[in-house]
């Protein structure tokens, strides 16, 4: 990416956690690039084709506009980082405009604090992943250095932003708060156990995780030993088991939907 932004697409999503697409929908805006070079990436055309069109600050904030007009429950920034200055560029523009949307940035957690705390007051929910508990398994498939590290970091500044309570409004919907969202791996490649127990142990047990079993084979692994097929039924029951023996209160995971108690559920 240059310095030019660019947006692949932008529309009411409703397969996000439920507290984020509620009834209507988030207002999705997914930039092109990304941060990472993840071999195994579902939407490569996006994150490492560069597929989009490029837009201004007047643009960007008229994609926000809209899908709030469209009736989104919130504005959806996905893998932003790397376009932060136009984001904060559109804002002022989108606000005169009527935008009375919380902003969510929905990101891999491969950040800088110093970048993270430009959003302090701005950004009212977060989305970071906690991909993995080991650097050079990040480096081999995603192309991050000091990945751990890294991530760690950004995890307790987000928490440091808004805490560990998810508000949510009258209709269940979020207005303020985190989830941190981990991909589970076949062959164990992501270190889920010890990636869930950090956060229990760092953030607390009542912040809420999204346990994802979707990971299918894709991009550059289709022929990969281990991540050439995709996540088994016993390699998703041992992470739930994973999540409930660190202590997690609060989430989901996507053997039951539900978003009350996943540990239990």
């Amino acid at each position: 990416m240059d310095a030019r932004c660019r947006i692949a697409s932008w529309n009411l999503h409703h397969w996000e956690e439920p507290p984020i697409s509620g009834t209507r929908g988030s207002g999705t805006i997914f930039f092109s690039g990304c941060t990472g070079r993840c071999r195994f990436c579902q939407n490569y055309p996006v994150s490492q084709l560069g597929h989009g069109i490029e837009v201004g600050a007047e643009r960007l904030a008229g994609m926000m506009l809209e899908l709030q007009r469209k009736g989104a429950h919130n504005i959806n920034l996905v893998t932003p980082t790397h376009f932060m200055p136009h984001v904060l560029a559109a804002l002022p523009h989108a606000i005169r405009g009527g935008l009375r949307l919380p902003l969510v940035y929905n990101t891999s957690g491969y950040e800088r604090v110093e970048a993270l705390r430009l959003l302090d007051g701005i950004v009212d929910l977060w989305l970071p992943d906690a991909k993995y508990a080991d650097d050079a398994v990040a480096h081999r498939l995603s192309g991050w250095h000091r990945y751990v590290e890294m991530n760690q970091a950004a995890l307790r500044e987000i928490y440091r932003q808004v805490g560990e309570e998810l508000r949510l409004d009258d209709d269940a919907v979020a207005l303020r708060g985190l989830i941190v969202r981990h991909l589970v791996l076949p062959g164990g490649l992501a270190g889920t156990a010890q990636v869930l127990r950090w956060l229990s142990e760092e953030l607390g047990p009542r912040i809420h995780v999204s346990l994802m079993d979707q990971y299918f084979p894709a991009y550059r692994v289709l022929n990969d030993p281990v991540l050439g097929s995709k996540l088994s039924p016993e390699e998703y029951e041992s992470a739930l088991d994973a999540l409930e023996s660190a202590g997690l209160e609060h989430g989901w995971s996507q053997a039951t939907q539900e978003e009350e108690d996943a540990p239990e559920g």
